[in-house]
């Protein structure tokens, strides 16, 4: 079985998960073979220890972990591949494969470049 986790930054505020927790889902009706988790660096849970191991408890043998994160800064650089280390120490069974940011596909760039140049867009628009 394969899995995938979502792995994100978690803020004080639950508020600020949903557009996570709404990928996620999308990812699930998708391909609703796949395993999917979220994980936070901080401040929410679970963290990626917990979610790697939910789903290795799950029966997963291939868990590729893709950053949700804008840009390969410190925590994608550094953090993230020493959480990723000790999983793979723990679960020495299980293929665990670091994507790249998600921000580093060019689609993701495409589609946030479309809505920064959509005037009809005004989901997010706050009035002065």
């Amino acid at each position: 079985m394969q899995g995938l986790i979502l792995f994100a930054h978690g803020a004080r505020d639950a508020r600020w998960a949903q557009p996570f927790e709404q990928v996620a889902a999308r990812v699930r009706a998708l391909q609703p073979e796949l395993a999917v988790s979220l994980a936070y660096l901080e401040l929410m849970a679970p963290d990626l220890d917990a979610a790697g191991q939910a789903l290795v408890q799950a029966g997963c043998r291939e868990v590729a972990v893709l950053p949700l994160f804008l840009g390969a800064g410190g925590h994608v650089r550094k953090d993230l591949p020493e959480r990723l280390d000790r999983l793979r120490q723990a679960h020495p069974g299980v293929q665990w494969t670091l994507r790249p940011a998600a921000g580093e596909s060019p689609r993701l760039v495409e589609a946030l470049a479309q809505i920064a140049i959509d005037p009809m867009d005004t989901t997010n628009q706050e009035r002065a």
